[in-house]
């Protein structure tokens, strides 16, 4: 694919320090496109096809949401995600005694709470030459993990563009551009990340309860804390999904602490930062260990805030433009 991005105009902020917008050009510079791997699994469900199996299909493949294909429209309607497995354990679970019936005999296309994921693609699908920085605005300003990058020729879904993977191609060619000397400067410093309002959850409380705050509070992950308060684990929407794995989902009482120890695969530990450590220490152990959030850590390890790809990608790239907490 060839030819210039296609990208909006932002006024950026006036400002002396010219490495400001260093992060901001690059994104405006590159393309959905550039950002796809050579390689890279597209996993794509019919909307006749049982939620059920279509979630352990996600779990067997190890991807974490799939365009859905109608074959009456002949078009794709929306995305399937973990968020739409977590908000049907959360709406329709009752105990380990009633089967989730909404789980086990629906087909996506009859499960009228997959619909509110269907309008999301209307509006965040994304064409492959409008630039990672209209990308990144998208992402933020809908508050969604993933935009659908579209072929504009033949209508086909090529990727599944994710924070992750935009900090990952920032992370690989951020070479070819100079090194911005407030990477320097330490994480309590230039303040990026979420300091108030941490959501957590004890590790004696119920999967149940933290499927709860996934649900109220719209955070991807939660720290497992102790009585002291110290960080003992942390709980992502991607660990719900492998209840499904584990045929667990009919059993949302059990504890946190149980949970995690009877997680399939093995789970290093927290990954954490310190408000000493640089930005680009965090930057670098987020990306190479490609994972979507660190947990801020005072020398306790008593959780003092997160520090997101989505903190990252608003203060490097949207704040320089004039454009504030999308995400907040």
């Amino acid at each position: 694919v060839g030819g210039a991005c296609a990208t909006q105009t932002f006024a950026p902020l006036a400002g002396p320090d010219p490495d400001t917008f260093i992060y901001t050009n690059f994104m405006k510079s590159h393309c959905c496109y550039d950002a796809i791997p050579t390689s890279s699994k597209l996993v794509i469900f019919d909307t006749s096809l049982q939620v059920k199996k279509a979630f352990f299909a996600l779990v067997a493949n190890g991807v974490r949401a799939a365009p859905l294909w109608d074959s009456k429209l002949q078009s794709f309607v929306g995305m399937l995600t973990i968020t739409d497995f977590i908000n049907i354990l959360h709406r329709y679970y009752k105990s380990p005694l009633v089967q989730i019936y909404e789980l086990e005999e629906h087909k996506i296309e009859t499960w009228r709470g997959v619909r509110v994921s269907f309008c999301l693609i209307l509006i965040t699908r994304f064409y492959c030459l409008l630039s990672l920085f209209d990308a990144i605005y998208s992402l933020l300003k809908n508050r969604i993990h993933r935009l659908p990058v579209i072929d504009p020729v033949s209508g086909n879904v090529l990727h599944i563009l994710t924070h992750k993977r935009i900090l990952k191609f920032l992370h690989i060619f951020g070479s070819m551009i100079p090194k911005p000397r407030f990477l320097q400067k330490r994480i309590s410093e230039v303040g990026i990340g979420t300091f108030k309002q941490i959501a957590t959850v004890q590790e004696s409380a119920s999967v149940y309860d933290a499927l709860s705050i996934f649900v109220e509070r719209r955070v991807s992950a939660l720290p497992v804390v102790n009585e002291q308060g110290k960080v003992v684990a942390l709980y992502s929407r991607f660990d719900v999904i492998n209840l499904a794995a584990q045929k667990n989902y009919n059993n949302l009482n059990m504890t946190m602490q149980e949970a995690i120890a009877s997680r399939a695969c093995c789970v290093e530990g927290v990954l954490k930062c310190y408000p000493h450590e640089t930005l680009e220490t965090v930057i670098d152990r987020i990306a190479k260990a490609e994972v979507h959030r660190l947990v801020l850590v005072d020398s306790d390890d008593v959780v003092r805030g997160i520090v997101s790809l989505s903190d990252l990608l608003q203060a490097l790239v949207l704040s320089p433009a004039g454009i504030d907490a999308l995400y907040s």
